[in-house]
Order: C-alpha cells, then sequence, then structure tokens
C-alpha cells in the first residue's frame, strides 16, 4: 500500500507543479495583455511620459530663475537712474 500512496504523492506533486506553472502563464499574459490596453489608453488621452515632464518642469524652473534675474536687474537698472518702482496703474484707475 505504501508504493501506491507514495506514487499518489507524486502524482499529486506533479499535478500541483504543473497547475502552478500554468497559472503563472497565465498570470503573465493576463499581465502582457493590461499593460498593452494601459498604453493604448494612455496614447489616445494623450499623456505625457515623465521624461517630458521632466523635461518641461525644468524649463519652467530655468525660466522663473531668469525672470527673477531679470527682475533684479531692472530694480538696479532704476535705482541708479533714480526711478521708483511703482507698480503700474490699472485702466479704471487713471486719475485727471
Amino acid at each position: 500500500m505504501s508504493q501506491k500512496s507514495g506514487r499518489l504523492f507524486d502524482d499529486l506533486s506533479r499535478l500541483v507543479s504543473d497547475a502552478s506553472g500554468v497559472a503563472q502563464g497565465v498570470r503573465r499574459e493576463a499581465e502582457t495583455v493590461l499593460k498593452g490596453q494601459a498604453e493604448r489608453l494612455f496614447a489616445a488621452m494623450d499623456v505625457v511620459t515623465r521624461e517630458e515632464f521632466e523635461a518641461v518642469k525644468q524649463m519652467a524652473i530655468l525660466a522663473r530663475d531668469e525672470n527673477e534675474r531679470l527682475e533684479r536687474r531692472i530694480k538696479e537698472i532704476e535705482a541708479k537712474l533714480g526711478l521708483a518702482s511703482t507698480p503700474p496703474q490699472a485702466a479704471g484707475d487713471a486719475s485727471i
């Protein structure tokens, strides 16, 4: 009887191993299909890539730094010329 039960356990072990392999294959296939669907969805939504986002972010940082530098330079030039730095009047605020 022990030989039959040993063989039964071997067969059961093989069956479980095979089922595990099939399950892993199905999981990989499902992941591939889902990834493809997600990529098509994002492409249709015109979503930017991380690299594109980072490039534009860096450009915005550089533009902000340049604006701050130019603002300081304008203030220095105005100070040298003795001009007061006053904000421009709004169109409806003009006094007569």
